[in-house]
C-alpha cells in the first residue's frame, strides 16, 4: 500500500475512535451525574446518620462495660460495701465536679448575670450540667444503699436531691439564679459531708463530654 494510502487509512481510523469515545462518554453521563448528585444532596443527612449508629453503638458498649463493672462477684458482706463505697465516690464526684465547672463556676464569674457575654450559651450548659449532677447523685444515694454507714449517713439528702430535678430548666431559663446556684453548691457539699462521715470522701471529678452524652 502506497504511504498516502496508508496515512490516509490511519487518519480515517483515529477518526471513528474519537468519535466513538465522545458518543460513549455521551451517554453515560447520566448514570454517572446521578450518584453524585445525590452525594451533594443531603451529605450531611448521612453523617448525621453515621454518626447516630455510631453513638447508639458506643452507648451500648458503654452500658455493657458500666453493667460488667456494676456486677462483680463480690465473695463477702465487706466486699460489697466496699464496691457500694467506690461506686458512691465515682458518681458522687462526677456530680461535684459538673456542678462547680459548669454552675458555680461561671455564677461566680458573672457569666449568668443579664448582658454578660455568652450568657445565653453558659445557661444553657448549665442546665445540662444540672440534668447531669442530678443524675449522678441520685446514682450515688443507690450506691450508697450497699453500705450501712454510708447509707445512713446520706438517707437525710434523699429529699432535697429529688427537689434538684426541675432546678436544671429554671437555670436555664436564667430566673432566680442565685437561688437555684446556692441550692446545688449546698446539696453537693452535703454530700460530700455525708460521704466523709462514712469513710467515702468525695473528689471533683470533670466528667468528659462523652460522660456528660452518654449519662441518663
Amino acid at each position: 500500500m502506497p504511504v498516502s494510502l496508508r496515512r490516509l487509512a490511519l487518519a480515517v481510523t483515529l477518526c471513528c475512535a474519537l468519535v466513538a469515545g465522545a458518543t460513549g462518554c455521551g451517554s453515560s453521563e447520566p448514570t454517572t451525574s446521578s450518584p453524585q448528585a445525590d452525594t451533594r444532596v443531603n451529605p450531611r443527612a448521612s453523617a448525621q446518620a453515621l454518626e447516630a449508629e455510631a453513638m447508639a453503638q458506643m452507648r451500648a458498649e458503654a452500658s455493657q462495660v458500666g453493667r460488667t463493672r456494676a456486677e462483680p462477684t463480690p465473695t463477702t458482706s465487706a466486699e460489697k460495701q466496699k464496691f457500694a463505697k467506690t461506686r458512691f465516690v465515682v458518681n458522687a464526684g462526677l456530680a461535684a465536679g459538673a456542678t462547680y465547672q459548669w454552675i458555680v463556676k461561671p455564677f461566680r464569674a458573672g457569666s449568668f448575670k443579664k448582658g454578660a457575654d455568652g450568657r445565653r450559651i453558659s445557661l444553657v450548659k448549665a442546665g445540662l450540667a444540672g440534668v447531669f449532677a442530678y443524675n449522678r447523685l441520685k446514682a450515688a444515694i443507690d450506691n450508697a444503699k450497699g453500705d450501712p454507714t454510708l447509707a445512713k449517713a446520706v438517707a437525710p439528702l434523699e429529699e432535697g436531691i429529688e427537689k434538684m430535678k426541675d432546678l436544671p430548666k429554671q437555670l436555664r431559663s436564667g430566673d432566680n439564679t442565685d437561688e437555684i446556684v446556692g441550692n446545688f453548691d449546698s446539696i453537693i457539699n452535703d454530700v460530700k459531708d455525708a460521704g466523709k462521715s462514712a469513710g467515702a470522701e468525695v473528689t471533683d471529678k470533670v466528667p468528659s463530654a462523652g460522660e456528660l452524652q452518654g449519662a441518663p
